[in-house]
């Protein structure tokens, strides 16, 4: 066996893994979520990952690190989904202990909204070499974030105007004014910790389990 044909081996087996672990988490939060079409619309980025990671498994797979980071936002996701975000169980649990006003696990859902993008942002910049200074990698993933963010604020802002009082599930703000101004400043440190915390790991892992596609701009 080639060692290309073992990195796609090894890729389709961590795909599958990926893909029973969030049927399983689709069925267990899909089973009787607290409200249907915010289920729905929580969960939605679940349904088009994995579906684009099969797609472009031949010419693009992910390093291990980065698809178990993906593997866990898809599960932060369908927890949110099945209770709404202001609703989840363990947020309450954190509030309680740190004495908090609100239900903590929006703020987590968004801190992870940056964590994780950053770091799959942070892999296909390295490995497509498409910077030409490596000095320009952490400033540029971590405004891609803010857009993402940014995006993501301005479909719940559509959502509230095409549903009205039904999208208050969906949005989650829990009464807060500054909600949308939170939601972007978790982002942007989810971002930034995931940088600080694992670019050195990360490069390791780019260097040593490239899969299919192994170009770099690392030395």
């Amino acid at each position: 066996m080639s060692e290309r044909t073992g990195d796609m081996a090894r890729g389709d087996r961590a795909l599958l893994g990926l893909g029973l672990l969030w049927l399983a988490g689709l069925l267990l939060s899909g089973w009787a979520p607290h409200d249907r079409a915010t289920w729905l619309m929580e969960v939605a980025p679940v349904l088009i990952a994995w579906p684009l990671l099969f797609a472009i498994r031949s010419r693009f797979m992910f390093t291990p690190l980065v698809l178990a980071l993906i593997a866990f936002h898809g599960c932060v996701l369908m927890l949110g989904g099945a209770y709404t975000y202001a609703r989840v169980p363990i947020g309450f649990a954190v509030q309680d202990w740190l004495g908090l006003a609100r239900n903590p696990y929006d703020r987590f859902g968004h801190l992870m909204q940056g964590f994780v993008p950053a770091m799959v942002i942070r892999e296909i910049f390295v490995r497509r070499a498409l910077l030409r200074s490596d000095r320009l990698l952490a400033p540029v993933v971590l405004l891609i974030c803010l857009a993402i963010s940014a995006l993501y604020e301005l479909i719940e802002f559509g959502a509230a105007v095409a549903l009205g009082q039904g999208a208050d599930a969906f949005l989650g703000t829990q009464g807060d004014p500054w909600d949308t101004q939170w939601d972007m400043l978790m982002c942007l440190v989810g971002a930034a910790l995931a940088l600080i915390a694992l670019s050195r790991w990360h490069d390791a892992m780019c260097r040593t389990r490239p899969f299919i596609q192994g170009s770099s701009t690392l030395h």
